[in-house]
Order: structure tokens, then sequence, then C-alpha cells
């Protein structure tokens, strides 16, 4: 059997087991686990936030809203062509004006609107307004190409994440999205995100917890997340122009808080030290291989 058109003209040809794969893929939930991009994957990055679980809602019902709506448009079209054409409608009416029609469709557009407003709201509003955080991190994306996190509830320690080259990633991890130092969170805790940039704009987006917040320089910016499972979640530098914003991922390792404790405590240690001169030039030598290397 034989699904879709002939591949001549431009035309794409699907044999029935290439259809079922894809529709199994487009079934399957991409990236639940990993919190990045999959192969095949049409919707969001799975939710591992409250706030990420509400985005998927409100899209959720945006979508079925739009598709009632084109459905329904698309019907009034199909009517007034097969009604009201010509050959089946002869002597046209010359009705200009319909109360009860031109109040319908004003008000039911506003009732709408309303509909769509009021969700639309609450989740802005969420987004916006921080709860009390358990853990606050601030996020610097600075112009050597890199993000270096603060923890300034835990003795103010500091390390620099860079993106692991071809070469340096061990199995298992993603491409352009692994990094040498992760930013570590406890799970089902509320985490303040301090974000600002140094030298350069930048943009902080870690799709899985349905955060996005400019890194600009001289500006301290804020947004929260609570992530609500264990995992590894990955985002990227959202700007779209510089050299390398595209090789600035950001990942986000969330454990336990025992085990983030423990983390804390071998961190303290392991990034005691302030990076020297000679670290920000080994980090714009990497950036400068980086690009060599993806181009």
């Amino acid at each position: 059997m034989v699904l879709g058109f002939e591949a001549r003209r431009g035309r794409v040809l699907l044999t029935a087991p290439v259809a079922a794969a894809i529709m199994a893929a487009m079934a399957a939930p991409a990236g639940a686990e990993y919190g990045h991009p999959t192969p095949w994957q049409i919707d969001f990055q799975s939710a591992a936030s409250p706030i990420m679980e509400a985005t998927h809602s409100f899209h959720t019902f945006l979508t079925v809203l739009a598709a009632v709506i084109t459905a329904f448009v698309l019907a009034l079209l199909a009517i007034v062509m097969l009604r009201f054409n010509e050959r089946a409608n002869p002597v046209p009416s010359r009705t200009t004006h319909n109360t009860v029609l031109e109040v319908v469709w004003t008000v039911v557009p506003a009732i709408i609107l309303v509909a769509v407003a009021i969700p639309s709201f609450r989740l802005l509003y969420d987004q916006l307004e921080i709860p009390k955080s358990d853990v606050t991190v601030k996020a610097t994306g600075t112009a050597q190409w890199t993000w270096t996190y603060n923890y300034p509830d835990h003795g103010g320690f500091s390390f620099d994440s860079n993106m692991l080259l071809d070469n340096e990633r061990k199995p298992g991890q993603p491409r352009l999205l692994a990094v040498d130092n992760e930013m570590v969170v406890p799970v089902n805790k509320v985490v303040r995100m301090q974000v600002t940039g140094q030298g350069i704009i930048h943009s902080f987006a870690v799709p899985s917890f349905g955060i996005k917040v400019d890194a600009i320089p001289g500006r301290l910016n804020e947004t929260w997340f609570k992530a609500t499972r264990e995992g590894i979640y990955y985002g990227q530098c959202s700007e779209l122009c510089g050299l390398n914003h595209a090789f600035m991922p950001i990942a986000v390792r969330v454990v336990s808080e025992q085990a983030f404790n423990a983390w804390i405590e071998e961190a303290k240690k392991k990034f005691a030290a302030a990076p020297d001169e000679k670290s920000v030039v080994v980090a714009a030598a990497r950036a400068d291989r980086t690009v060599r290397e993806t181009e």
C-alpha cells in the first residue's frame, strides 16, 4: 500500500512503513526523559516545571480553539460557494443589514478574546511574580562566549560553563549542548535565576523549564523555575546575532536535595579560586576553536 502522491513533479511518495514510522515518532513523547530536542520532534520539549506545564496546557487550548475557528470559517466559505453561486442562486438577495448577525459576529469574537486573555494574563503573572526562593543562581553571559554561574546563597562561589567539543563528549552527551561544568539545582525547589551580561547581550533559555530571559550588560533580569523531575535539561543562548551565540549551551542538572548539598560542599572547594586571566584566554581560544570545528 502507498500513502501520499507520486514522487514526480516534486511531490512526495510515502510507503506504509515509512508513514507508520513517522506517525509513531509523532505520537512518542520525544525528549520526555532528556530535556533536549530529539529527532522528529514536532511539539515543545517535555515540561519539567509548573510554568512549562501551564504553557503546554495554554498552547493546547489555543491550538484547539484555532482549529475550531478555522473549521467554522471553512464551513462558511463552502456554504457560500455552494449555495450562493450564480448557478444555484441566480437571483441574489438584496439584504443589506441583519441586526442579529451583526451582534453575533461582534459579541462572539469578544468572548473568544476574553477566553484567551484570562489564562494568558494568569500565565504571564505566574512567570513574572517570583515566589520565595530556596536557591538563587546568577548566570552571566560573558564576552568570552561562556556562561558563568554564581551561587550567592552558598558562599558565592562561581564557575564557567563551556560547550564540550566533539572529541571531549562522552557517550550519550548531546552534540552542541553538553558542557564541562553543569549548573546544579535541587528538585522540587524554587530556583531564582538572576541573569546579566558582560560586554555582550545574551539570552538565557531552558525550554523544559519554560524560561527565557535576556542577559544584558548593566542590567539584572530575574526569572524562576521549579524543576519537578530529576535529570539533565538543556538550553542555549537564544540571541540571533554574534560570533558564538550558537555555541553557548546551558545544561542544568536536577538532583535530590541530599545530592545537591553534597555537590555544594564539593563545588566550594573545586571552584574556590576565581577565574584568572589565563582562564579567560583559554576560554577565548576555545571559542575560536569551536567555530572552526563546527563550520
